[in-house]
């Protein structure tokens, strides 16, 4: 979990995401920037039950199995830090990446709506992102 590298591509190869997503470019960035926002609400608020349920199934799984315990009590044992207001979005195709204040997301598109694959993601000079909370 902690100190495991996620790289941008490797990110977006971790989830079977729905295809080919509706709305516009911008409808979609929308949608990102309120599935980080409300990821971010939720953490601040420590309310680990929505936060798991923002998360991809691949990267809650991922959670489980590193940490050896339900998702939510991972999360409160973990206690990441919000990373504060979504600064921007990138959306291509079913990937995005929400920069933050002081954070990085990575997000799939699911049937479900968008999830959060990656959380806790640092960008390093010419190295891949380095993420906390990441799926297998």
């Amino acid at each position: 979990m902690a100190g495991r590298a996620c790289g941008v591509a490797v990110c977006a190869l971790l989830t079977i995401g729905g295809l080919g997503g509706c709305g516009t470019v911008a409808e979609r960035e929308d949608d990102v920037r309120d599935t980080a926002a409300a990821f971010q609400a939720a953490l601040g608020e420590g309310a680990y039950d929505r936060v798991c349920a923002a998360l991809a199934p691949g990267t809650v799984e991922e959670l489980e199995q590193s940490a050896g315990s339900p998702c939510a009590q991972a999360l409160r044992e973990e206690s990441p830090a919000p990373g504060g207001a979504v600064r921007r979005t990138d959306v291509h195709g079913n990937q995005a990446r929400a920069v933050l204040s002081s954070d990085t997301l990575f997000l799939s598109h699911f049937t479900s709506g968008w999830k959060v694959v990656a959380a806790g993601c640092e960008q390093r000079p010419r190295e891949p992102y380095q993420c906390r909370i990441k799926g297998g």
